[in-house]
């Protein structure tokens, strides 16, 4: 029925229907409520696993090794047997390899595959002298310690001399200047003999020396018998050095006494120094002056056209 109106007026009208939901108090609502947990569910506590090892970061001061090396022929092998204990000291360690005259690619190889962070520097200088061709060398890994102020602890080590990796592990520790006795085989072959401090735990007292030429000298120390704080040599102030004068090598002294007129440079008496290490109860490097100086050595590290003729075996 259409009370006010046919059926067609009334499917022309729009109705509009609304239905709203009732208020429902959830806080109130579900108080009541329980829901049934399933019989296969178990639940259990959650336990994180104890960390036993804490990870410690223990700063390190940076071991700057500086390498003289020239062209010879067993120069690949030295160099290789160095790296292979640099490899195994602890980080940072910065290997400083100066080359004469020009950085050869043979040891730019050798110093690439040995995943040692490294610097190849060249030594410029035309000498005339062979023998003054460390000195020089030394002073160019000076000179770019110095310019680029490397923060950590300078020593000299020459490939061709053996290393315990105790040695790299103990100088991290000294604070101005550190000695030790170094072991050197005589030029006879026949005995060793020792150079370096004597000591009264960690106080340097006294000198070994064995030769009598050199009795004069103040120092009584190998090249590779001492290491000491890069910052000495850029800045001068922090240790009341009394004057700024580079720190290098003398050209211009007796064969011998390059390594104390040097150390004179760094320090002013025993005082200033620490045995390394204390008591100096070991030796933890050597010299042993065995390059093989009569063996023919190819130019360029590789022998080129090397078969000149072929000879038949029948």
């Amino acid at each position: 029925m259409a009370p006010f109106g046919g059926f067609d007026e009334a499917r022309r009208r729009d109705f509009s229907f609304e239905i709203k939901p009732p208020v429902v108090n959830v806080k109130e609502e579900m108080k009541d409520v329980v829901i049934a947990r399933p019989d296969n569910v178990v639940v259990n506590s959650v336990k994180l696993p104890e960390v036993k090892e804490k990870f410690d970061y223990v700063p390190r001061k940076l071991l700057i090794v500086v390498t003289p090396t020239y062209n010879r022929a067993l120069q690949g092998y030295y160099l290789n047997r160095l790296s292979e204990v640099l490899k195994l000291v602890k980080s940072p360690l910065l290997w400083i390899v100066v080359e004469m005259n020009a950085a050869s690619p043979e040891t730019a190889d050798i110093l690439r595959k040995t995943g040692v962070m490294y610097r190849h520097l060249v030594c410029s200088k035309n000498m005339t002298d062979i023998k003054d061709r460390g000195v020089h060398q030394r002073n160019v890994a000076l000179e770019h310690i110095e310019r680029h102020r490397l923060n950590g602890i300078v020593y000299f080590a020459d490939d061709d001399n053996i290393y315990s990796l105790e040695l790299f592990e103990s100088i991290r520790s000294i604070n101005r200047f550190g000695t030790w006795p170094v072991a050197m085989l005589a030029q006879s072959k026949s005995k060793a003999v020792l150079e370096g401090p004597v000591c009264n735990g960690s106080q340097v007292i006294g000198w070994h020396t064995n030769e009598k030429s050199k009795q004069l000298r103040r120092f009584h120390v190998d090249m590779s018998g001492f290491a000491f704080n890069s910052t000495i040599l850029w800045d001068p102030k922090k240790w009341h050095r009394p004057t700024s004068d580079p720190i290098r090598q003398l050209d211009n002294v007796k064969e011998g006494f390059q390594e104390t007129t040097f150390i004179e440079q760094i320090v002013e008496d025993e005082i200033q120094m620490e045995a390394i290490p204390p008591g100096c109860s070991r030796v933890l490097n050597w010299h042993l002056h065995l390059e093989a100086r009569g063996l023919a050595y190819p130019r360029g590290w590789l022998l080129q056209k090397n078969l000149d003729a072929v000879f038949s075996t029948t």
